[in-house]
């Protein structure tokens, strides 16, 4: 019970300092803007298609790349709303009168975690619904598996908040924020050298994508959700960048992004019951 209210207080103390309701106005933004951007290319561009095949790639391109900067965006409000959820609170000397009422440590991380996590779910589907329902009015195309690609990018979403969360039990907010971001760069960086390497076919550079894969699973969940979003970019003269899909991750790999979350939610609620405060 104590974890639900948490998680209420949570989302109450975003809309308090305006966060809720600022994410959702510029998301909205978001979606005018590519929708515009996606309308007046799409007009041009659909004058020269010579079969529909070249029309639903050339489609099927421009809304990968909206869900591209989408991902980016999960990330960074994955970060940037949690980055202060412990470290800042310690600072504050705030959590030290929240413990004082009858709430366990443990049920106060999982209570934060799960208001952020409500959060960051609201926002991935508004954000990612909003470009493929824009798309499919527009142009009639319908991107394939989409509560399994949406999914995906969700959990990626979660691993984000998860990892922040952790470290802010025991970091300063600044370092705590360095950290997020750059773990993430690292499975970013990774990704990249492993589809190069797939389609160089040069095993080196696909284990060290393995191996940042393994320190961050966040890039192979985008990666295996574009190709269920897009399966015709596999093998396409796009299939370099970030829209890669070269080598996709097996179901071993997602399997091991949700344990990986399970471990790191367990070990930050171990952390944190053992913080001095």
């Amino acid at each position: 019970m104590n974890t639900l209210i948490i998680a209420q207080l949570t989302i109450r103390e975003t809309q308090r300092r305006r966060i809720l309701w600022l994410t959702l106005l510029l998301a909205l933004g978001f979606l005018v803007v590519f929708g515009l951007g996606f309308h007046y290319v799409y007009l041009d561009a659909s004058k020269s298609f010579r079969d529909e095949a070249q029309r639903d790639l050339f489609v099927s391109v421009l809304m990968t790349a909206g869900l591209y900067a989408i991902n980016f965006l999960i990330i960074v409000i994955a970060v940037l709303i949690s980055v202060t959820a412990v470290s800042g609170e310690i600072d504050s000397h705030t959590i030290e009168a929240i413990l004082t009422k009858p709430i366990r440590r443990w049920e106060l991380i999982m209570g934060k975690w799960l208001g952020y996590a409500a959060l960051l779910f609201v926002y991935t589907v508004l954000l990612t619904g909003g470009i493929m329902l824009y798309v499919y009015l527009r142009a009639g195309f319908t991107a394939q598996n989409l509560a399994a690609g949406m999914g995906l990018m969700v959990l990626q979403g979660w691993v984000i908040l998860t990892l922040t969360i952790a470290g802010g039990t025991r970091l300063s907010t600044l370092a705590n924020g360095v950290m997020a971001f750059m773990m993430y760069g690292i499975a970013f960086i990774g990704g990249w050298v492993e589809q190069i390497g797939a389609l160089l076919r040069n095993e080196t550079a696909v284990n060290i994508g393995i191996v940042t894969s393994l320190i961050m699973p966040g890039e192979i969940l985008w990666k295996k959700a574009l190709a269920l979003f897009n399966p015709g970019l596999t093998g396409s003269p796009f299939n370099i960048g970030p829209f890669a899909i070269a080598s996709q991750p097996s179901n071993l790999m997602l399997a091991y992004a949700v344990v990986y979350l399970l471990v790191l939610l367990a070990l930050t609620l171990v952390s944190f019951s053992h913080r001095d405060l």
